[in-house]
């Protein structure tokens, strides 16, 4: 693995440059006057006509200036500053007026909590219910709007815990208590205990491996991949090159992993050919159905009220990743500006699942029997996102045919109410949930997880197509066939053209490049093909939904526009739906041989079952963009068929670079 000299105009923001960024914004805000906190600091991108006119004339040109996107809380007013590092100063100064707030920083959500240790209402409440303060965790959840016309001011609902015998926390809810903190007062404004419900038993619900108790299943042997010669990618920087592909990565605070200039070198073209410019997780938005008091408000969006970046977790080397991953940290800004460290936030590794690239036996020309065999091998790049009680294992897994495919794994643990029910045949109402154990509801809810995928299939302008696969009668005497199935295909013209709710009828989703043809005169293209289907069963007037209406389809295509990044808007706590990817489709702008880019939203309804209980088994959907008349022929046909993975007879072994 070496490591690049020059930066790259898409490297996430070093330790310095963050050091730089708070320099530069307390000497023009200076804190000894100045209430200020740093809500989010990342790479403000660069124009990327600026970026590929870099890459295309590199080394000889200088790369476009590297600046910084901050979105600070200065003496209680929400700034839009972009501080140029080539300058040493800052570039524009914007207060935010409309509607929402920022994100979350961390620390804000730890001070909020800790209030309620020292609040005698609270205290009393914990006393009513013989609870000992010492074994209850607290958090912070964000309000959500629900048509309030004056702005509530930035605050949070805290939530608690009991510990008292596990570590599994979320099992144990102390229902019916709300706490409202002022975020910028930090006090507490509202408290409210409403009754007393029980709170489940710690029995039963600890997941770590030291607490478990006989019977145990039957113990697998260990299994482990040995690449005696090394991995076959090589990491410069943060450029990616492994058998035919090469991409950027980096990280955000918001978005987490994000994917840039993917390019896939075409054998017989003898040159790269880019598949996308960036792609990256644009929101998530986790509403729960449950309509009780201290419930109807948790409707989350993961990246913009808490940072889906910010929640990534240490990966656990053998456990998270197998032993051939090399492991790459990352860095986020605490909220004094200052850079913190997040040490293996990803793992990038070779996979060999034993699954087959291609293969075909000819038994029809004997005695000969001809079989061919390649066995498939990709690249997996993994990040997980723990936001409170859920995980995300989040994959982009890159394949020699040319491939991205795109992985959300779910796991961690539930959100469940406190109730006074033990079985089921007790429950007379309705509880917006499963009885998963005893006084234990799980809570229904959903998952919706929007995709920002600017493709440039060959170039920058490309057209959407969607072609439909038509039944046609035959009513002649031309065939004993009375039906078969045919292709219309249809261009979309503006963004209207291009909206579309997936799982009503069978459909062929295509990105091409209307300037670029095959041999064969097929325009060249890359397929999206969709997971499993989910969309909003919310009312369209449901404030939720509202702010989520980037969810109401599956599928969106937008021309580019550097600024419309986050489908939820930049402000997405307490926001109210008016700056979203759905507003901004309104303009219903032309897509046609344009600079597009394709949003996707794959989602789960989760109806909880007792086996997601004291912990979940992870669930995964996701997404593969495929070439369709990308390239000439099978792309593999010359992959040679013998296999370096060796499988010995051992263990698993630790290894791994950092």
């Amino acid at each position: 693995l070496s490591h690049q000299l020059e930066q790259h105009p898409l490297d996430s923001l070093t330790p310095n440059e963050f050091i730089r960024v708070q320099a530069i914004v307390n000497q023009s805000h200076p804190t000894s006057t100045t209430n200020l906190t740093f809500q989010y600091i990342g790479l403000n991108e660069p124009d990327k006509q600026a970026v590929l006119s870099w890459l295309q004339n590199h080394p000889t040109t200088t790369p476009p200036p590297r600046q910084a996107f901050v979105v600070a809380r200065i003496n209680h007013q929400t700034h839009e500053l972009i501080i140029d590092f080539s300058r040493d100063d800052i570039v524009s100064d914007r207060i935010h007026h409309g509607f929402g707030y920022p994100s979350l920083t961390f620390q804000e959500q730890i001070d909020a909590d800790q209030l309620v240790f020292n609040h005698a209402p609270f205290l009393a409440s914990l006393n009513k219910r013989g609870l000992k303060l010492e074994e209850v965790v607290c958090g912070s959840f964000t309000v959500g709007w629900f048509g309030e016309t004056e702005q509530n001011g930035r605050v949070v609902k805290i939530m608690c815990y009991y510990l008292d015998g596990t570590v599994n926390l979320y099992m144990r809810p102390i229902e019916a208590i709300t706490v409202t903190v002022d975020l910028e007062a930090m006090k507490i404004i509202h408290f409210q205990d409403r009754l007393v419900v029980p709170v489940p038993e710690a029995a039963g619900t600890d997941y770590r491996e030291s607490k478990q108790k006989p019977p145990f299943g039957p113990q697998l042997k260990g299994i482990t991949v040995v690449q005696p010669d090394g991995p076959s990618f090589t990491i410069d920087g943060s450029r990616v090159r492994w058998a035919n592909w090469d991409f950027h990565l980096s990280f955000d605070a918001r978005v987490g992993p994000i994917v840039s200039l993917a390019s896939i070198y075409d054998t017989e073209k003898q040159e790269f050919r880019r598949v996308m410019y960036r792609g990256f997780v644009s929101e998530l938005f986790v509403p729960y159905m449950d309509l009780t008091e201290e419930w109807y408000y948790r409707t989350f969006f993961d990246a913009g009220e808490y940072g889906y970046g910010l929640c990534a977790v240490p990966l656990e080397p053998l456990r998270d990743c197998p032993a051939n991953a090399v492991y790459m940290g990352a860095y986020v800004a605490a909220q004094n500006g200052m850079p913190i460290e997040m040490p293996n936030v990803f793992c990038i590794f070779e996979r060999n699942a034993g699954d087959v690239m291609w293969r075909h036996t000819e038994t029809m020309i004997p005695p000969d029997l001809i079989t061919e065999v390649r066995p498939d091998m990709s690249l997996v790049v993994r990040m997980v996102s723990t936001v409170g009680n859920y995980d995300y294992i989040n994959d982009w897994e890159f394949k020699q045919i040319g491939s991205i495919k795109v992985t959300v794994g779910l796991t961690g643990l539930l959100e469940v109410r406190g109730s006074k029910y033990t079985h089921k045949d007790q429950i007379d109402e309705e509880v917006y949930g499963t009885l998963l154990a005893e006084n234990t509801l799980g809570a229904y809810h959903d998952h919706f997880i929007t995709y920002h995928l600017d493709l440039d299939v060959d170039g920058e302008s490309n057209s959407f197509v969607k072609s439909k696969l038509q039944t046609v009668k035959v009513t002649d005497q031309t065939s004993p066939r009375k039906s078969y199935w045919k292709v219309v295909s249809e261009t979309a013209k503006t963004e209207s053209d291009a909206k579309i709710k997936l799982g009503s009828d069978s459909a062929e989703l295509l990105v091409v490049n209307p300037n670029k043809r095959t041999k064969m005169g097929n325009f060249v293209g890359y397929r999206l093909i969709p997971g499993s289907v989910a969309s909003p069963l919310m009312t369209n007037d449901d404030y939720p939904q509202i702010r989520a209406a980037f969810t109401e389809y599956n599928v969106w295509v937008t021309p580019y526009n550097k600024s419309e990044k986050w489908a939820g808007g930049i402000y997405t706590d307490q926001s109210r739906g008016d700056d979203t990817l759905a507003t901004w489709t309104s303009r219903n702008r032309r897509i046609e041989n344009k600079d597009i880019v394709l949003w996707y939203t794959l989602g789960f309804h989760h109806v909880p079952i007792q086996e997601d209980f004291p912990l979940m088994p992870t669930i995964s959907t996701g997404f593969e963009l495929r070439p369709a008349n990308f390239f000439e022929y099978n792309p593999v046909l010359k992959v040679k068929g013998t296999s370096n993975v060796r499988w010995p007879n051992c263990s698993v072994s630790s290894s791994g670079l950092n």
